[in-house]
């Protein structure tokens, strides 16, 4: 399994945020641009939460006293998986409300907008949280052979 990369994750927030920024701009000029939902950045901020959750049960499960039963390597590839496809989707996510905040910064003194903004600035705020709880978990699940030069994709990232 591949190791997640930063510059990927960048890559795509930027890509999303761009996009966004234009269709916030072209959507304006044609009507009313939609809302951001302040669910946006509960649901993230609970994505995070849960890829939090599972990160620090499973390091303590594998810092047990030596004779104990260790995690579950099934369990920690699905965990792995769960947090990179969170991680890349909020990304995307978090880049689409980046751009769209960005765009409503130029309405700051509209008070439906400026809440706007702020909702789209905690989403984004949420989106890095969930990314940083993924690279975590990553981390964590980790083969203790596992060496960071291995970047070939033939180790598998479970515990």
């Amino acid at each position: 399994m591949k190791q997640l990369r930063l510059g990927v994750l960048a890559g795509l927030f930027a890509a999303a945020g761009v996009l966004s920024w234009g269709g916030a701009r072209l959507w304006d000029s044609l009507g009313t641009l939609p809302s951001v939902p302040l669910a946006a950045s509960i649901v993230l901020a609970a994505i995070a939460a849960i890829l939090l959750a599972t990160a620090l049960s499973t390091r303590a499960q594998r810092e047990r006293r030596p004779g104990a039963k260790g995690v579950d390597p099934l369990f920690a590839a699905r965990a792995v998986v769960f947090g990179q496809a969170s991680a890349l989707v909020t990304a995307l996510v978090a880049g689409m409300y980046g751009g769209v905040g960005v765009f409503l910064l130029g309405y700051l003194d509209i008070p439906p907008r400026r809440d706007q903004a702020i909702y789209a600035a905690a989403a984004v705020v949420a989106g890095i949280a969930v990314i940083a709880a993924a690279l975590f978990l990553e981390r964590v699940c980790r083969l203790p052979e596992d060496s960071d030069d291995d970047h070939d994709g033939t180790g598998a990232a479970a515990a």
